[in-house]
């Protein structure tokens, strides 16, 4: 084992690394497994398989099936979930600090999924019932948009849920496979956090995962192109509103500014927002946000409404002044100190909790390579300045043409 406090790094002969950051301060513990899989790392005929697999792996292993797994969550009293997004997938447990290694051994077995045949059927309708859902949210099609249109051919265009097109063909073989080469150890992180004592983590990860053979190292990922500039337009009658989003190149998670992308995004259109009081309130649309999104290697900076279809000039033109005005006229110490404060309140509140420091600890494994403390994080939003925000809109301009996208009933703007 390697590391100094607060985390301690250790990886299996097999591959699968294992992160623990010690909270002693707490009475819970918190484990998750972080895979390596996502959206972006599926061939186009196969969109949609990771997260058909997080499905999958409820459903039944050689030593559980779908009921026992989930019933086995609650007898612990476990907070349980799994996500997938198109850069990872992540099964967690959170629990009292004495139950952590029966959590650590229910979601390795989960990690075997055997996809149990009479499943598999059951589960693809319900992952085809997800993608009509998805069909029924503006905020969806919009997102999928501009994604679709700013990186063509690139496996980030797709959505995490896949299509109707590829995942009704798709089938079981099809997903092991898939599964083989992504689920590999060397693929996998455990991180724990909460009051937990690593040796004894380390020797549970040990007798639990140490048996699972390594397939090797999973193909590396493509590297986006830049955004293109432009403009797309898709016109679906069935809704009321018109969504809208100007969206723009902004820097990657790990990027030196990724602090001062957010608090560009949060003075914006978050909370209290240029957005809330000058559009919003304004009656201009009844939603205006801003949405910093970020991958490892790439950002977007999205400028986001929802209007009536009538009011669309003026919902872009509104979010094309604000866009000119914090440019020109710069932000305030007020603004910056604002939402400085709300995101330093949200990562000390979330430094309490095995369960969030987890997600945090995971995200940081899976784009850096290492953990950053609290401390650190802090730090990156101390940073942040008036004259950072000056410097950042200069690097990476919200004032140029960037890509815009409007969906719904309106065919608006002409092409």
């Amino acid at each position: 084992m390697s590391g100094g406090e607060p985390f301690f790094y250790h990886r299996l002969d097999n591959g699968l690394q294992v992160v623990v950051e010690a909270m002693p301060h707490t009475e819970s513990a918190a484990a998750g497994f972080l895979i390596r899989a996502g959206s972006r790392d599926e061939q186009p005929s196969m969109a949609g398989a990771s997260h058909f697999i997080e499905h999958m792996s409820f459903k039944g292993t050689t030593n559980r099936s779908c009921r026992d797994i989930n019933v086995g969550f609650d007898q612990m009293g476990a907070y349980y979930n799994a996500y997938t997004s198109k850069d990872r997938t992540f099964y967690f447990g959170w629990v009292r600090k004495g139950d952590i290694a029966e959590q650590i051994e229910l979601l390795a077995d989960m990690m075997q999924s055997t996809f149990p045949p009479d499943e598999f059927d059951t589960e693809k309708k319900v992952i085809l019932e997800e993608i009509a859902m998805a069909h029924d949210r503006l905020d969806d099609h919009v997102y999928d948009l501009l994604h679709e249109k700013l990186w063509p051919s690139h496996p980030l265009s797709w959505p995490v849920l896949g299509h109707r097109e590829t995942i009704e063909p798709m089938t079981r073989a099809q997903l092991l496979d898939y599964w083989e080469v992504r689920y590999s150890p060397s693929n996998i992180v455990l991180v724990v956090a909460g009051h937990v004592e690593p040796d004894k983590i380390v020797e549970s990860v040990e007798r639990f995962c140490g048996q699972w053979r390594d397939a090797g190292r999973a193909p590396e990922r493509q590297v986006p192109p830049a955004p293109k500039e432009g403009t797309a337009v898709q016109q679906i009658d069935r809704f009321t509103q018109q969504g809208l989003a100007a969206v723009f190149a902004a820097p990657s998670a790990i990027d030196p500014q990724h602090e001062v992308a957010r608090a560009v995004a949060s003075i914006l259109g978050g909370q209290n927002s240029r957005f809330y009081w000058r559009i919003v309130q304004e009656g201009i649309a009844p939603r205006a946000s801003a949405w910093w999104v970020d991958y490892q290697d790439c950002g977007l900076l999205a400028l986001f409404g929802l209007c009536q279809p009538d009011k669309a000039e003026a919902l872009t033109e509104a979010i094309q002044r604000e866009a000119a005005l914090v440019t020109t006229d710069g932000v305030s110490e007020h603004e910056v100190q604002r939402v400085k404060n709300r995101r330093r309140t949200a990562l000390a509140a979330e430094a309490e909790s095995p369960h969030y420091r987890l997600g945090q600890i995971a995200e940081d494994i899976d784009y850096r390579g290492r953990a950053r403390t609290v401390e650190q994080r802090l730090a990156a939003v101390d940073a942040v300045t008036v004259e950072g925000i000056g410097q950042y809109l200069r690097q990476w301009p919200i004032t140029r043409q960037g890509y815009f996208v409007s969906v719904g009933p309106r065919d608006w703007p002409s092409i």
